[in-house]
């Protein structure tokens, strides 16, 4: 399976929570991310790809979702307390279709 790394800015939902907190893959990724999935079979719901995702030394399983600037991946608090990130943190992330 294919994995991708990129590096990005934690950025919040709507300002207001820290409940959910993003990182968002660049458009090359995104891109190649949207044609690797196509292969998998139909979008799942809201257009979402399931991925196992690896910030530091914590991994999980999540889904990515399209937005306007490419797939918006959710950063678990969990995530954000083991790997010590808070909004505006710069975090190397992997992600791999699943």
């Amino acid at each position: 399976m294919e994995t991708w790394e990129f590096e990005a800015e934690l950025w919040p939902w709507k300002d207001a929570t820290d409940a959910w907190i993003f990182v968002t893959a660049p458009p090359e990724v995104t891109e190649e991310i949207r044609e690797a999935s196509i292969a998998t079979g139909p979008p799942r719901g809201f257009g979402s790809v399931r991925v196992e995702a690896r910030i530091g030394t914590t991994t999980w399983r999540t889904s990515v979702f399209p937005g306007q600037e490419g797939y918006a991946l959710p950063i678990k608090k969990d995530v954000r307390r083991r790997e010590d990130l808070q909004v505006g943190d710069r975090a190397l992330v992997s992600i791999t279709l699943v």
